[in-house]
């Protein structure tokens, strides 16, 4: 399977809970580190979705936001992923930025040039890639 988001972490099913239309499922990832995805029940069924599934999350880079100097910082967004800026590849209009979590994982995100001048970032700078648990697209082998 070739995809075009940027960041596809394998992981596995933690638990997953129901709601009226919707589940929220958490994702293992190796380190002990957690994605939480929040995908239909009828996705959920078609998955076979249970606690212990092999899976692979799926976040687009353009979907991540990048946050530094965070600390008491409170979010509605569920996924909060900590580490350390590895590379910054800047152009015209967007930066990517690279960040290496403490599992040897790395999350992509693509800002803005300004916003990555705003926040200063530079290799070896503490940040956090946050993403929404909507934003997460759970896929399992055929």
């Amino acid at each position: 399977m070739k995809i075009s988001a940027r960041n596809a972490f394998d992981g596995s099913v933690q638990s997953v809970k129901p709601g009226a239309i919707n589940s929220e499922v958490d994702v293992a990832l190796p380190g002990g580190l957690k994605i939480v995805a929040t995908v239909t029940n009828d996705s959920v069924a078609e998955l076979g979705l249970v606690a212990g599934k092999a899976v692979k999350a799926l976040v687009k880079a353009s979907s991540v936001l990048v946050l530094t100097d965070g600390a008491g910082v409170k979010l509605s967004a569920r996924n909060r992923l900590e580490g350390t800026v590895t590379s910054l590849t800047e152009g015209p209009v967007s930066t990517e930025v690279a960040i290496g979590l403490p599992n040897g994982l790395t999350v992509y995100a693509t800002i803005t040039r300004d916003g990555a001048t705003a926040l200063g970032l530079k290799v070896g700078v503490p940040a956090a890639a946050v993403f929404k648990a909507p934003s997460v697209i759970i896929g399992v082998a055929a």
